[in-house]
C-alpha cells in the first residue's frame, strides 16, 4: 500500500520530490509548493466551510482546467457574500441598488472578512496541520488582513522568485458563481505510484468568469498605464491560454458572464483611469477592452515576466514576451469588433 507523503521522513520526502523532478522535469520546489496548494485545498473543502466557498484565478486555470503551462502558486478564494453580509443583503440579491449601497456592504466586507477568516478558517488549517503531523505556520496579513498565509518548512529551493509560502487570498463581495466540484491531484502523483499524496474536491469558478475577471483586470491596468505591484505578468499570461485553450469559443459564446462581471466590477470594484475618469467595465466588455499595455506600463510587465521565467515557473513550451503580446493585440481586436463571433485561429496563431 502507498505511504503517505507526510509520514514518509524528511530524506524520503525529499527523495521523493528530486524523484519528481527528474520523472517530470520539473523543479523540484514548485513540485513541493504545488503539493502544499492541494493540502490547503484539501483542508478547506474537507470542512463545513466548503459549500459557501469558492475556487478561483490562475492556480484554477493550472489545477482543473489544464490550460496555462505555468506554476501557479497562491490559492484564490471567494466566500460568498450572502454568507457574510446577510443582515444588509436580506431579499436584495447580491448585487447592491446603489453606489452608497455599495460603499455600505464594501466596508462591511472588509470589516468582517479578516474575522471570518481568523475565527473560522484558521482553526480548520491548523487542526489539518495536527493531523498531518505537521509544524507549518499561519500568519494572517495582507493590507486588509483578507489573506492567511501558509508558512511551510521546504524541502528545496529555487531561485526566491517562488517562496515556500502557500498564500490563501480571500474575497468576499461575490457569490463565486457559477462553479461546479472538480477533482484535484498533485503534479507528481502520476510519477510516483509508491507514494500517495494530498487529494482534494474543491468548488470552482467557471474558466468563463475568471476569464472576463482576469481580461477586465488588466484592462484597469491598461487604462491606468502602470502595473501596480511585481508578480502581475502572470494575467497576461494566463489570458493568451485560456485564448489558445478549447474553452475560448464556449467563454465568448457566454456574454451573460461577461455581462455579470462588468455589473459586478462597477459596484464592488471602482477604479478611475491616467485621466482620473471612471473606468466604464461595461464598455470594456462590449467594443473597448484594452489589454495591450504601453509605455512604462509595458516595460514593467516584460521585467516582470522575464522574472517569472528565470525561477523555471513555466512548463512546456515557453511563449516569448513579443508573441504574448501579438497574441493580446489580436484577442484585444477581435473582442473589440466581433463582441460574439471570432475567429478563434486566427487569435491563436498571432502574425
Amino acid at each position: 500500500m502507498p505511504e503517505y507523503f507526510f509520514d514518509l521522513s524528511k530524506q524520503d520526502q525529499h527523495d521523493a520530490l528530486e524523484q519528481g523532478r527528474a520523472e517530470t522535469g520539473r523543479p523540484s520546489h514548485l513540485l513541493e509548493k504545488d503539493l502544499w496548494v492541494v493540502w490547503a485545498l484539501r483542508a478547506l473543502f474537507e470542512s463545513p466551510l466548503s459549500g459557501d466557498l469558492t475556487f478561483k484565478g490562475g492556480t484554477s486555470l493550472s489545477k482543473v482546467y489544464k490550460v496555462i503551462d505555468r506554476f501557479s502558486e497562491d490559492i484564490d478564494l471567494t466566500y460568498d457574500i450572502r454568507k457574510l453580509i446577510p443582515d444588509l443583503i436580506g431579499e436584495s440579491g447580491e448585487l447592491p441598488a446603489s453606489r452608497s449601497q455599495a460603499d455600505k456592504w464594501t466596508q462591511a466586507v472588509r470589516h468582517r472578512l479578516p474575522g471570518w477568516i481568523k475565527e473560522n478558517i484558521q482553526p480548520v488549517i491548523r487542526a489539518a496541520l495536527v493531523r498531518d503531523g505537521l509544524d507549518a505556520r499561519l500568519e494572517l496579513g495582507g493590507p486588509g488582513k483578507d489573506k492567511l498565509f501558509l508558512h511551510y518548512p521546504a524541502l528545496t529551493q529555487g531561485t526566491g522568485y517562488i517562496a515556500p509560502t502557500i498564500t490563501l487570498e480571500f474575497g468576499g463581495r461575490a457569490t463565486g458563481e457559477p462553479h461546479k466540484i472538480f477533482q484535484v491531484s498533485c503534479d507528481i502523483a502520476d510519477y510516483l505510484p509508491e507514494v500517495s499524496f494530498p487529494t482534494a474536491s474543491p468548488q470552482v469558478m467557471s474558466i468563463a468568469r475568471t476569464f472576463w475577471e482576469k481580461a477586465t483586470a488588466i484592462h484597469v491596468f491598461c487604462a491606468q498605464g502602470r502595473i501596480r505591484s511585481e508578480r502581475y505578468a502572470r494575467h497576461w499570461h494566463d489570458l493568451a491560454a485560456i485564448v489558445r485553450s478549447p474553452h475560448f469559443t464556449a467563454i465568448i459564446a457566454d456574454r451573460q458572464v461577461a455581462t455579470d462581471v462588468a455589473r459586478h466590477k462597477s459596484h464592488f470594484f471602482i477604479e478611475k483611469n491616467a485621466d482620473g475618469q471612471v473606468i466604464d467595465y461595461a464598455a470594456a466588455t462590449t467594443g473597448h477592452l484594452k489589454i495591450v499595455p504601453e509605455g512604462k506600463a509595458k516595460a514593467a510587465l516584460e521585467k516582470d515576466y522575464a522574472a517569472m521565467l528565470a525561477d523555471e515557473v513555466m512548463v512546456g513550451d515557453v511563449l516569448p514576451f513579443d508573441t504574448l503580446l501579438e497574441i493580446c493585440v489580436s484577442l484585444e481586436s477581435k473582442l473589440n469588433n466581433h463582441t460574439i463571433t471570432l475567429n478563434c485561429d486566427d487569435i491563436n496563431s498571432p502574425r
